[in-house]
């Protein structure tokens, strides 16, 4: 039997949200996957990613939900940002329980800002696990760190930068002056970003920081190789203690996938990402029995 796909339409304090609910058509598992978007996208997201992770999650025995926050594609309501939609994510945990009685605990399942909102929604009660894709905690200091590390560092390594150095298509000048520049801003912002870093407060950094402790689920991040927003989170939960407490705990499963961009942009990798949900939502509900 072949997963069964329904639009569905629900209210968010007033506003009507549109969503698509993946039933699959194999016997249900009791977790289901609420699909959170990074912005500015909708439900069907970069390449069909979210539609094709939810169809292949669905192929697996999970129920998954994926919807509009208000302001954003079919949804009513006005525009904002992934720091402002707690309430639209709890309202579809809610919905989403409603529309599958089947289902015992929700795992969010977030890419980008999508992930940080995710996080940060993380307090409904029915909300057992989370997947972090690549998830969103830039500050200037912690982008300059990244490009320093994973970008400068790493290009001596590359053949394809030697070749370029030989051919004389390489241009010392232009590079050596971005490079300044990216260190001087690293530089001139390091007191600045310490406090960036741990979260001041009301920031979103301390928001999810704060939700990441308080979480008592499961979590598992999927960081790509060839993505910046990854290697940035992946140095905040490396640098900082209080990240580096929570984000490597026992709880916290990572999966790096290699080869992988932000968006799972190649088929291979966006099966790659499914394979690694499916597989940790597996281990994760024989755990749990």
């Amino acid at each position: 039997m072949s997963a069964r796909e329904q639009a569905i339409c629900f209210e968010c304090e007033g506003d009507a949200l549109l969503g698509i609910l993946h039933l699959p058509g194999v016997p249900l598992h009791a977790v289901g996957v609420l699909v959170i978007v990074g912005g500015p996208q909708y439900r069907v997201g970069s390449h069909r990613q979210f539609t094709l992770l939810a169809r292949g999650l669905a192929a697996r025995g999970h129920a998954v939900m994926r919807f509009d926050y208000r302001g954003m594609g079919d949804s009513d309501g006005g525009p904002r940002d992934f720091e402002a939609v707690d309430a639209d994510i709890s309202t579809a945990v809610g919905e989403f329980l409603r529309r599958v009685p089947g289902l015992d605990a929700v795992v969010l399942w977030g890419l980008c800002d999508g992930a940080s909102a995710a996080l940060m929604a993380s307090g409904h009660p029915a909300i057992k696990g989370l997947v972090l894709a690549n998830p969103w905690v830039h500050t200037e200091r912690g982008q300059a760190q990244a490009v320093m590390r994973h970008y400068y560092f790493q290009r001596l390594l590359q053949r394809s930068f030697w070749q370029k150095v030989l051919a004389g298509r390489f241009s010392p000048l232009r590079s050596l002056r971005e490079f300044i520049g990216v260190a001087r801003r690293l530089r001139t912002r390091e007191e600045a970003a310490g406090k960036a870093s741990d979260g001041e407060p009301g920031d979103f950094l301390q928001r999810m920081l704060g939700a990441a402790q308080d979480f008592a689920g499961a979590i598992l991040v999927l960081a790509s190789e060839h993505d910046l927003t990854a290697a940035e989170f992946g140095d905040l939960c490396r640098d900082v203690p209080a990240w580096r407490g929570v984000m490597h705990g026992q709880a916290v499963s990572w999966q790096r996938l290699p080869g992988a961009d932000h968006t799972f942009s190649r088929l291979s990798d966006l099966q790659a990402a499914v394979d690694a949900t499916a597989d940790w939502l597996a281990n994760w509900a024989q755990a749990r029995v």
